[in-house]
This record gives structure tokens, C-alpha cells and sequence, in this order.
């Protein structure tokens, strides 16, 4: 069993930055995946970005060069810097661990934190 925990979220104007943390509860973090994914309004949630045990990173295109995932397993934490934020990235942003592929499938993911509120002013 896996707890996970977000925080960092906020209003924030375009163009400016974030950093969301999750903080993972149990032994096992590092065997995990580390996934996030957001959801807006009346959206579906959808892949954001994910970093594998072994520290490879994937992103979704609409993040690619502006959001960069890490992780720290000593801490049992996995972040997200988001830079040069835009309107459209507004959504609630959520935690999740996962053992399966494909990454960026919500499928993929066994546990999932309550999420964290990101608001960007135009």
C-alpha cells in the first residue's frame, strides 16, 4: 500500500512557476513509477509527465521543455517544476505510483494522491 500526498499548489500569473511535491508513504517507493497527470474542468485527467525507478523521464508535448519531473527516493518524493505556465495548464494536478506500462495510461497506476489546485491568471 502506497500514500501519497501533494502540495505546491496555487494561483499563479502566466508565464510564472510552480513546484508540486508528493510525498509517498511505505518501503517501496523506488520500485514505483512516479506519475503525474492533471484534470480540468469537464476534461478527462490526462498524462502530464512520469519518471520510471531508474530515473527515466516522459513527457506529455503540451509540457515538453516547460515542466521537468524528478524524483528523490531517500525522501520518498517526486516533484514537478513547472515553468512559464499558460492558462491551459490550469487543472488539479495528481500524485501517482504505478508497476505497469504503459506510463502514460492512468491504468497504469495502483495509487493516487487527492490532488493539488493550479490556478494561472491570464
Amino acid at each position: 500500500q502506497v500514500q501519497l500526498v501533494e502540495s505546491g499548489g496555487g494561483l499563479v500569473q502566466a508565464g510564472g512557476s510552480l513546484r508540486l511535491s508528493c510525498v509517498a508513504s511505505g518501503r517501496t517507493f523506488s520500485s514505483y513509477a512516479m506519475g503525474w497527470f492533471r484534470q480540468a474542468p469537464g476534461t478527462e485527467r490526462e498524462f502530464v509527465a512520469t519518471i520510471t525507478w531508474s530515473g527515466h523521464t516522459y513527457y506529455a508535448d503540451s509540457v515538453k521543455g516547460r515542466f521537468t519531473i524528478s524524483r528523490d527516493n531517500a525522501k520518498s518524493t517526486v516533484y514537478l517544476q513547472m515553468n512559464s505556465l499558460k492558462p491551459e495548464d490550469m487543472a488539479i494536478y495528481y500524485c501517482a505510483a504505478g508497476r505497469k506500462l504503459p506510463l502514460s495510461s492512468r491504468g497504469s497506476y495502483d495509487y493516487w494522491g487527492q490532488g493539488t489546485k493550479v490556478t494561472v491568471s491570464s
